[in-house]
């Protein structure tokens, strides 16, 4: 989500960004010691958080990684995964939004996160969504450490 790709949160569902929801997801990860730190609206992404993963999950050739969150009053959302090492990037990303590729729920997957991605069910609670998410992420963290 970050760049000017085709998923830019204006282009997304054209409701308001919920900024009370990603109030109170920020104040869930921030008590997570997962996240190294977590950036409230940065600049090259005002209408998100962006929650940076503590490099301790990762062996070193991960440089980075993060998971950008935009939350839509509407309820529709856009969850990016990203992570740098030293062959390239690894993006994956999970929405629900209105979409011409792609079913309202859907998942872009990784590597690469290509459009269109794959039509999916998402849960109906945000709290759950977010449980999924980074349930998914933590398998591949784990998948890490088993290579």
């Amino acid at each position: 989500m970050s760049g000017g790709d085709e998923n830019s949160s204006d282009l997304l569902c054209g409701a308001p960004i919920d900024f009370d929801r990603i109030d109170a997801i920020r104040e869930r990860f921030s008590a997570d010691d997962r996240f190294e730190r977590i950036d409230e609206q940065p600049a090259f992404a005002p209408d998100r958080l962006v929650c940076v993963y503590d490099q301790r999950f990762y062996p070193e050739r991960v440089r980075a990684a993060r998971l950008e969150v935009v939350w839509f009053e509407n309820g529709d959302f856009s969850l990016h995964y990203h992570e740098e090492d030293e062959t390239g990037e690894f993006d994956h990303r999970w929405d629900r939004h209105p979409s011409s590729h792609n079913a309202r729920d859907h998942v872009h997957p990784g590597p690469d996160a290509p459009t269109p991605g794959d039509d999916t069910s998402h849960p109906a609670d945000w709290r759950d969504v977010l449980s999924m998410v980074i349930s998914e992420i933590e398998t591949r963290q784990r998948a890490f450490w088993g290579e």
